[in-house]
Parts: structure tokens; C-alpha cells; sequence
């Protein structure tokens, strides 16, 4: 079947895929002529797209050229701040507007969270419930804002996920949330949603710390 999207539209999809699969890592060098090569694109709109990335703090000038950004314990706080700022108004909002549809469709994901074991589907599925908390919240422009956010998470490397007590915390946060967006209580759900974001940013500076690197 034939793709319909865009050359920039495609080319900018290769590039967090290869960030979600860590075919890029933070520090990677990125050569413009590569990219088009392995995307089957002309160099203009890889140009342009390069320049789009830059703007989003994805990828960065250094001494040999463009790389992927590393982000410093710094910015970690800082992108972790705004996560707590938008995913507790994006929880706020979604226990207002979302139907009992989305409200079902959203504990089903966290059920599942419960029986998963690799790794990869768990980070998928803590991915597909936060995409879906903010589809719940009815809020084009919020969406957007955080989607641009969470691109920069695939900067981070490694899930805290991967940390067994963080992995059953995370689920316990999630249940919270879910039950208050089933009681339509946006206070509660604004609450346990910035609670969620501050237990992961601590877990995330511990890897930070721990590793001294972000991967």
C-alpha cells in the first residue's frame, strides 16, 4: 500500500523510531546524507527536517557536526517539571471530559500492565496509557504540547520501568488515576497524576546518577 504521508512527515517518523528503538542514542552522530540514504529521500526535505529537530531540542550542533542531544541532570528537571505542569492538567481534564468509553479503555491498558513481563511491551503499554490519558482529555492544543514533550522523554535511554519497584509503584499510580477519572473527580486526578510524574522524576535521577550518563 502506498504511504501517504509526506517525505518530511516520513523522515521525521524515522527518526523516533529510531530513538524508541535506540537505533539512535543520545550523543549519535547525524550526517545528512545518511539519513537520506536510509530514508530514500532527497537531502531538501531531510534538510528541513534536521532543522525541525534542532528547533525541538532532539538533535544539536557539536565540533564534528549535528548528534543527538544529551540532555544534563539540569534539563532532566526542567522536562520533568513541565510533565508534572501538563500530565496533571491533562488528568484534571480527562476526568471532566472523557466518556466511560475512554474511561474503560484506559483500565484496560492498566490491567494489562499487571500481566506484562518483557520489557519492550511494558514500555509500550505505560506509553499507549499516557497517549491515551491525554486523548481523554479533549484538549487539542494540550496534546500537542505534550506530544512534543514526550518526544524529548526518548532522549532519557532506558524506561525506569526497568527497575522492578518502579515498575509496581507505576502501576499502583496508574490504578489511583483511573479511579478518578471513573468518579469524574478532576482535583484527585490532577493530584495523583503530578504525584506520578515527581516519583518518576526521582527514579529517573537515580538511573541518572547511578549510570552518570543518560545511556
Amino acid at each position: 500500500m502506498k504511504n501517504t504521508k509526506s517525505p518530511k512527515k516520513q523522515i521525521y517518523d524515522f527518526f523516533i523510531t529510531s530513538l524508541e528503538n535506540f537505533t539512535l542514542k543520545p550523543g549519535d552522530r547525524v550526517k545528512e546524507e545518511d539519513v537520506a540514504v536510509k530514508t530514500g529521500f532527497s537531502r531538501t526535505p531531510v534538510r528541513e527536517v534536521l532543522a525541525l529537530l534542532a528547533n525541538e531540542g532532539l538533535i544539536e550542533s557539536s565540533v564534528d557536526g549535528l548528534r543527538i542531544s544529551i540532555l544534563d541532570e539540569n534539563s532532566i528537571t526542567q522536562l520533568y517539571e513541565m510533565r508534572e505542569i501538563l500530565e496533571g492538567t491533562a488528568a484534571a481534564f480527562a476526568a471532566i471530559h472523557a466518556n466511560e468509553i475512554e474511561i474503560a479503555a484506559l483500565e484496560e491498558i492498566v490491567l494489562r500492565e499487571k500481566e506484562l513481563t518483557i520489557s519492550s511491551q511494558i514500555i509500550q503499554n505505560n506509553r499507549l496509557f499516557h497517549s491515551m490519558l491525554f486523548r481523554c482529555a479533549h484538549n487539542k492544543f494540550l496534546v500537542k504540547t505534550i506530544n512534543e514533550l514526550t518526544n524529548t522523554l526518548l532522549l532519557l535511554g532506558k524506561s525506569t520501568l526497568s527497575d522492578e519497584k518502579r515498575k509496581e509503584e507505576a502501576y499502583e499510580e496508574h490504578i489511583k488515576i483511573v479511579e478518578a477519572l471513573k468518579n469524574h473527580d478532576s482535583s484527585a486526578a490532577k493530584k495523583y497524576a503530578k504525584e506520578h510524574i515527581k516519583n518518576a522524576y526521582k527514579a529517573r535521577i537515580k538511573i541518572f546518577l547511578q549510570d552518570g550518563k543518560i545511556l
